[in-house]
């Protein structure tokens, strides 16, 4: 094999060609055994969604199922109960990415920040996401979110406050990006219709273009992840052998390379069907009863 075919295939991830399925659940195995770094966490079961009031027995027996394979966990909202999470996780030994959830309704965005500033002083967000893909959605203007960054830095300065977006948004909003301590980049090959063979590569180039505009700072991939049922996007194929190829593959070279990834999702999630289509409910690790999926 030429050197250039090796690098080539190492860029683009582990041969797995000789791998049987068994062969693929134990690298899963040992991936989540040693932990991952994070993972986004919601609590939802079955029937439930943005708008339910989550409450603290319902997290920590949630939280119970992948407390034991990952060191941080990544919130989204800091209203609803969502607001038990961090302190509930930091008692469990897991750090924090504390999302402080904004759109359009200034009064709710509010209350959001007023409650992560609170999680942050109270030492429970070991990092606070201001804002998530709200540039994407264009549900602010650039010098609203800078606003709520800026308020939330002042407020809480010894915690790192960055905000969450596409990995190209941080080009486009430089000004966003200098306002970040980190910048949070989502990088999904899947949603670009990558094909599975090549969307590791996709994904690295994804990171880097993140990291060229981050002026040093540091870059958090802040969610990633493959389906494994539903319609695909394009050339990306939602299956089971792409998922566990995607997840393998990534955390190796996360491992490899010492990158930060928040590993999207943690359980499955019906209630995303009504904005993704049915991909949107099978991104989880773990099914929507708490089996892992790939172990």
């Amino acid at each position: 094999m030429s050197n250039y075919y090796k690098k080539t295939l190492s860029l683009a991830g582990i041969d797995f060609s000789s791998y049987s399925v068994d062969d693929l659940r134990a690298l899963v195995r040992k991936i989540l055994e040693a932990k991952i770094h994070g993972i986004c966490f919601s609590p939802y079961v079955e029937g439930q969604g943005p708008g339910t009031q989550i409450e603290d027995a319902q997290i920590r027996e949630r939280l119970a199922f992948i407390q034991p394979y990952v060191r941080w966990i990544r919130t989204f909202s800091c209203t609803e109960g969502n607001e038990l999470m961090p302190a509930i996780a930091h008692e469990n030994g897991l750090k924090t990415m504390v999302g402080v959830w904004l759109d359009d309704n200034r009064e709710q965005n509010e209350l959001e920040l007023a409650n992560g500033i609170e999680i942050a002083k109270a030492g429970h967000a070991n990092v606070l996401a201001v804002g998530n893909e709200v540039l994407l959605r264009g549900e602010l203007t650039e010098d609203e979110l800078i606003d709520y960054i800026n308020r939330a830095k002042q407020a809480v300065p010894d915690v790192d406050v960055g905000y969450v977006d596409a990995y190209f948004e941080f080009a486009v909003h430089p000004r966003v990006t200098e306002a970040c301590d980190v910048i949070l980049a989502n990088c999904y090959p899947f949603w670009e219709s990558c094909p599975a063979d090549h969307a590791l590569l996709y994904m690295k180039e994804m990171y880097r273009r993140a990291v060229h505009v981050a002026n040093g700072k540091k870059v958090i991939i802040s969610e990633t992840g493959w389906p494994n049922v539903g319609t695909p996007e394009g050339g990306a194929v939602p299956s089971f052998e792409n998922a566990i190829k995607y997840f393998i593959n990534t955390y190796k070279w996360a491992e490899e390379e010492n990158i930060e990834i928040f590993y999207f999702s943690s359980f499955d999630e019906t209630w995303k069907v009504d904005a993704e289509g049915d991909v949107g409910a099978y991104w989880g690790i773990w099914d929507k009863d708490g089996n892992c999926k790939y172990d």
